[in-house]
């Protein structure tokens, strides 16, 4: 008996420890690879930004927290005490008796309230109409490049990032509350001078570090992808076992997937169980929170949920015991359904005879054509693989009855040609 070269026995340990190596790599990477892509895209493309931040602007808690902020700018205050007393002694030379003309005076908090009550109801009618929904849509395309500048460092237009803070300039807002004051009829808003108010959107003391990561993430967004996907090929066609190889590194890259979703909610929990005071509002802030992340929310959940599908196709392919007799209980249908049909006169003739003798090589096309339409589908969802793998089960079966009519053809082409004795 002769042992294996020793040169063989090295070579097959050296492309299992490659393979092992550049699938966990892979899988570390796909997380990450979804990151870069969701700050490349969603940062740096205007109008997915502006779309993704439009419904902000008829969103509750924005609105509630904008109308105080607002009330709070535009700062109409009336000295009530001093309107009151003047009222009082013009009634007293009028001959008023003086008790009564005193009693005037102690009407002045209610005159401060009425004014702060007019100021709310002109804010809360200003962010309730479309005038203030497309101020909210101008305001957020003309400072696209602001939101670039909250992960770059840089800031300028409507939103401002300084000290590790990204506020948005509502002084245009303060001006069209100024001028429906006035025409309300309180004419001490016209003497509101120009202001430049700022509702603080997100605060932060590791704004610095995010900005640095944001910004090799960035650089990072052209080839992270394709870098990804060549590590995790290229590991698996190392493998001894290709299938097993391939259904580790779905569900390694869905794993990972799986991590970062959680950690996000837990960074939303901690971020908004430390607000500082000058935020918005907490409502408000996880609206924001929300809308700004949702993409790579979704964008993590297609990833684990194709992640699973592949990993199962893999598995369900091999030569394990139950995806034996899964194939097993297929085939037999099949045959059974094709079997049913021929009896009543349905057959597929050359078709499925022909389908039978390349049934492999139509699996693979099938395959391959599922993979390119989910490769070119623009922003794949769940739903997207889910109907996708729907697809390509249906496909799969009809491969499967038509192969099996077939079988039925070529064995029963024997006795039709037999002559009789």
């Amino acid at each position: 008996m002769t042992n294996p070269p020793q040169g063989s026995r090295a070579t097959k340990i050296l492309r299992s420890t490659a393979s092992a190596v550049l699938i966990v790599l892979a899988c570390v990477l796909v997380p990450v690879t979804v990151i870069t892509v969701w700050v490349h895209d969603f940062a740096l493309d205007t109008d997915r930004y502006v779309k993704t931040m439009e419904p902000l602007a008829t969103d509750r808690d924005i609105e509630d927290a904008v109308r105080h902020r607002l009330v709070d700018a535009v700062d109409v205050r009336v000295n009530g005490k001093q309107v009151t007393s003047d009222i009082s002694d013009w009634l007293k030379s009028q001959g008023l008796p003086p008790r009564a003309a005193d009693a005037v005076k102690a009407l002045a908090p209610q005159v401060d309230e009425a004014v702060n009550a007019a100021a709310d109801r002109v804010a809360k009618r200003f962010v309730e109409s479309d005038r203030f929904e497309k101020l909210w849509v101008t305001a957020n395309r003309t400072a696209h490049s602001a939101v670039v500048h909250a992960l770059t460092g840089k800031g300028r237009g409507a939103i401002g990032v300084e000290e590790g803070t990204v506020t948005l300039d509502v002084g245009t807002a303060v001006e069209q509350v100024k001028k429906e004051l006035v025409n309300a009829g309180i004419q001490p808003a016209s003497k509101i001078p120009p202001v430049e108010k700022q509702v603080v959107l997100f605060k932060s003391d590791k704004l610095d570090q995010f900005q640095d990561a944001a910004h090799a993430l960035d650089l990072a967004g052209y080839w992270m992808p394709v870098i990804t996907v060549l590590l995790g090929a290229v590991g698996v066609l190392l493998a001894r076992r290709r299938r097993r190889a391939l259904a580790k590194a779905a569900f390694g890259a869905a794993f990972g997937c799986l991590v970062v979703a959680i950690a996000l909610v837990v960074a939303r929990r901690y971020y908004l169980d430390h607000l500082p005071p000058t935020v918005l509002s907490e409502p408000a802030a996880a609206s924001v929170f929300d809308t700004l992340l949702r993409f790579l929310k979704v964008t993590l959940r297609t990833v684990i949920v194709l992640g699973v599908v592949v990993a199962l196709g893999a598995y369900f392919a091999g030569p394990g015991r139950l995806p034996r007799a899964v194939r097993g209980w297929a085939e037999q249908g099949a045959d059974t359904t094709a079997g049913w049909a021929g009896s009543h006169g349905v057959t597929t003739g050359r078709v499925g005879t022909w389908t039978e003798a390349n049934r492999k090589w139509l699996t693979v096309g099938v395959l391959l054509l599922i993979t390119l339409v989910f490769a070119l589908w623009n922003n794949p969802t769940v739903l997207t693989v889910v109907v996708l793998v729907i697809i390509l089960l249906v496909a799969l079966a009809v491969i499967a009855l038509l192969a099996a009519d077939g079988r039925g053809n070529t064995r029963g082409t024997p006795e039709k040609q037999e002559t009789p004795g």
